[in-house]
Order: C-alpha cells, then structure tokens, then sequence
C-alpha cells in the first residue's frame, strides 16, 4: 500500500521534510478520499539534489539500458493499468471504463511510442558527406522539473517523464496536487522497474511553493509544463533569470469548422468529442464554425446529440461524462455559462445548475450555446468544461478569420468532404494541430500550439527531442 503523504526521491518513499497536508477531494462525492504532503524548500532541494548527483551516470549510460529499463516499466505498467484508472477515476472524476481504457491506457501508449523513436534514434550523426570529421552529437539536457495537470494526469506524466528518462534526463515530476493518486501509482511502478536511484524522483505541492521552487532552482536545467496559459507565462518569468529551457503545453479554444457538405455524423462528432472528459481537455473543439446555410440543421443535429450524453458518477460503468475536477472548476463554468447567458447567446442544451439527481458532486450539464459570435466571452475563454459555442459564417475566409482570432493556437478541426478545400483551409489555421473530418492523428505526432498555446511539442520523436542538446564537434577522429 503507498502511503499517499510520502515522497518519492532518490530511489525511496520518504517522509516529507518540511511543508503542510492536503485533502484530496473525490469529485463524485465532495469526499476526502486520501490526504498528501505538500513540500516545502527542503523537500524540493532534495529532490533537485538527487537528481543532480544521478545526472552524470544516468546520461551517460547506454541506449541498449535504457531500453531495458524502460521495456520492464513497460510491462509493469501494463499489468497494473486497471490499478491507474481506479486512480484516476477517483482523484479526477473520469468514470471508471473511460479511465481505464482511455486514461491510464495513454500513459502505456505514449510510453510504447517513445520506446519505438528511442530504439530509431541516433545520438550520433556525421554533419554531411562533404564533413566526415564533424560529428552532431545529441545529449541530455540535465534536470529536469516536470509540471503536469490534473485533466489527462497520466497523458502528461508519461508524455514527459518517459522522454526525459530515454533522453538520459534525470528529473523531479510535480504532478497536480488536486490529481496526485496517480503519480503516486507511476512513481511506485518506476520504483518496481529498478531504475537507479535520483533518475525519477517526485514530490508533492502546489504552483505557488514546490512549482515555482522548481522553476526557478538554479540546478534545474529545464521545466516542462502542462496547465494554464496564465501558469505558464509565471514559469517563464520565474525561470528567466537562469536561462533555463522551458517548454510549455497550455490552453486551446479549438475550431471546429463545418461545412455544409460536411458528411453527416460531423456534427454530432464534435459535439462528443467537445463533451469528451466532461469538456476538461485544451484540444476540445468547443467553437463549433457552421456554414449559414448548414447552420439551423447543425443546430438541431447538436441539440440532439447532447441529449444521448449522460452524466454520471465516476464510480459507474457506461459511457456517460462524469463531474468536473473540484469545486473551484464548477463555480468557474458556472460563472461563464452566466456570462454566456447575459451576453444574449441562446441556451438550446443545458444551462445553468447541476443536473437531476446530481445534487452532491461537482456536476455540469452538458451545455450548447447557439448565435454565439467570436466576441463574446464564452467564445473567447477557455471554459473547461462540457460548454460549445456555436457560430455561424458565411464565406470560407470568414471561417478562417473566426477561427484564427483568437490567442491560442493548439488544435483546429475541418469537417468537409472537398479535400483541396480541406487541405487549403488546414494550411491556413493558425495552430499546432488540424484534424480533419474525424481523423484522428496518429501515435506519434507531435501535440502542441502556436501562439498562447505554448512551444515545444510532445511525443514522437519531436517529444525526445526537447529533452536533448544538440553539440558541434570538429576534428572526430574515424580511427
């Protein structure tokens, strides 16, 4: 049993140093479900420290060991991955089926793909053919302070600390404190897997004691950050003075452009994939952009859609969306489903207040708004939860427009069966990631955004890529 107020730094659990305790509240329940440390300067010194002192070792082992390591990780993972989603369903409101197989199963995925690019990668390059004696050497950046949210807990932690570690990184993970139980189960597994002592370590605590510790430790050589896009411009304020790497995944408020030859299952798409989580994921297509002479139809196919979306506790099987994260979240959609209303957008779907027979727990109802335009707030802010804003356009540039106005750039979505317009208008979005008419991209694409989206990308061999140093050396010898 892993005791929840523990700490995982240089190889052991270990009691926190210094620092306060937390509740972890079960969403479905308004329960404390678990309670964990918080760590203070002590705890993150030593943490930072452990992985310093691991660092000159673990960078220079071989590709071969690391592989090993990771495929026994691997295998660990994989047999306890119903013990993940439990975790998760329970810190976070996932309901159980969708946090096994979509939750705790993304940690075991990406950790399959950044294996496969691990075993592709070459460390060790020659310039070019007319420069045999110029070598291009990949190496570990150092440590790393790894920030992941409560939203996808394990998406992020394996997106990041398996890069790292294939990288030859040594790091300290600060998972969300309100989503904690899951990193407590992956720092168990890594643990299990017989990885040397200070290469992984994790400590528990907020953004303001522990994350902004991290960020600005002058022994940290890179943060990696997933969460808000205030939180992220905090972090790289905060690590300025030292010139540390920082790659950063925040917010989105994703297009999803629909034509009116879009084939007949887009709309109802889009809404699923909105509502999908319970609306918490920064790629969710919550702007919904129809062509005016699609636009009542789209309406009515949405209205319709939403209705076959259940809620329910996380503790339940099927395929309905559970509550949001916490109490501060709810009152925050509350507050933009209010916004919405008072700015004139019509409510066709949900509204206001929880739904029947919901009273305790942290639940939304699924929420349309149609006659939304791109000035209104609830078009604008990343709500984060089960709320689409629906917008009509007239012209294939206005769409593009529309789409494009706005500060986040992550993921944008095309729903048309005229491929050269498709393909045209994908060039044109300004955001990291376009998917089109239900495509979902494929293991190893790089995620990440333009613009107040963040920089950098994860996963593939992008993702092992932000992890490493790029070093010029002349003069090699070939003997």
């Amino acid at each position: 049993m892993i005791d929840s107020k523990k700490f995982y730094v240089n190889g052991a659990w270990v009691a926190p140093l210094s620092g306060s305790e937390m509740d972890v509240v079960d969403p479905s329940t308004e329960k404390v479900c678990a309670v964990i440390s918080i760590g203070g300067q002590a705890d993150t010194d030593a943490a930072v420290a452990a992985a310093k002192v691991a660092f000159d070792s673990w960078s220079q082992t071989s590709k071969a060991y690391r592989l090993g390591l990771l495929k026994n990780f691997l295998n660990i993972y994989l047999a306890r991955v119903d013990e993940m989603g439990q975790a998760i369903s329970i810190e976070m409101g996932a309901p159980i089926d969708m946090a096994i197989t979509s939750q705790a199963e993304s940690g075991s995925s990406h950790t399959e793909g950044l294996i496969s690019e691990l075993e592709k990668f070459e460390f060790e390059r020659v310039l070019n053919d007319q420069a045999p004696n110029d070598r291009i050497i990949y190496e570990a950046i150092g440590v790393c302070a790894l920030i992941t949210p409560w939203n996808w807990p394990m998406n992020q932690v394996s997106l990041k600390v398996i890069a790292a570690m294939a990288a030859g990184c040594t790091m300290v993970l600060k998972p969300s404190e309100i989503a904690p139980l899951s990193s407590l189960v992956f720092a168990d597994m890594i643990h299990q897997a017989g990885f040397p002592a200070g290469v992984f370590n994790m400590i528990n605590g907020d953004g303001v004691g522990v994350g902004s510790q991290l960020t600005s430790h002058a022994d940290v050589d890179m943060v990696s950050f997933t969460g808000s896009t205030r939180a992220g411009a905090l972090i790289s304020k905060n690590a300025a003075d030292s010139v540390k790497r920082v790659a950063l995944e925040l917010g989105g408020k994703g297009a999803n452009i629909v034509f009116g030859d879009a084939d007949e299952k887009a709309v109802s798409r889009g809404v699923f994939h909105c509502f999908n989580n319970t609306g918490q994921s920064c790629n969710a297509p919550t702007r919904m952009l129809v062509e005016r002479s699609y636009y009542d139809k789209a309406v009515t196919l949405a209205t319709a859609a939403a209705a076959k979306v259940q809620v329910g506790k996380a503790s339940e099987h099927g395929r309905h969306i559970g509550p949001v994260v916490s109490e501060l979240q709810y009152n925050k959609i509350q507050g933009l489903i209010k916004v919405g209303i008072d700015e004139g957008a019509r409510v066709v779907v949900g509204g206001l207040g929880k739904p029947e027979g919901l009273e305790t727990g942290y639940f939304v109802k699924p929420t349309i708004f149609a006659d939304v335009n791109n000035d209104m707030n609830i078009a604008r802010e990343e709500v984060f939860g089960p709320v689409l804003c629906m917008i009509p356009f007239d012209t294939e540039e206005e769409a593009i427009n529309i789409a494009n106005d706005t500060v986040y750039g992550l993921t944008n979505y095309v729903q048309t069966q005229d491929s050269a317009k498709a393909n045209r208008i994908a060039r044109r979005l300004r955001s990291g990631m376009v998917e089109m008419n239900g495509t979902f991209r494929a293991l190893g694409s790089p995620f990440g955004g333009y613009k107040q989206s963040g920089n950098g990308r994860e996963g593939g061999v992008w993702g092992l890529e932000d992890f490493l140093e790029v070093k010029s050396i002349s003069g090699w010898s070939n003997d």
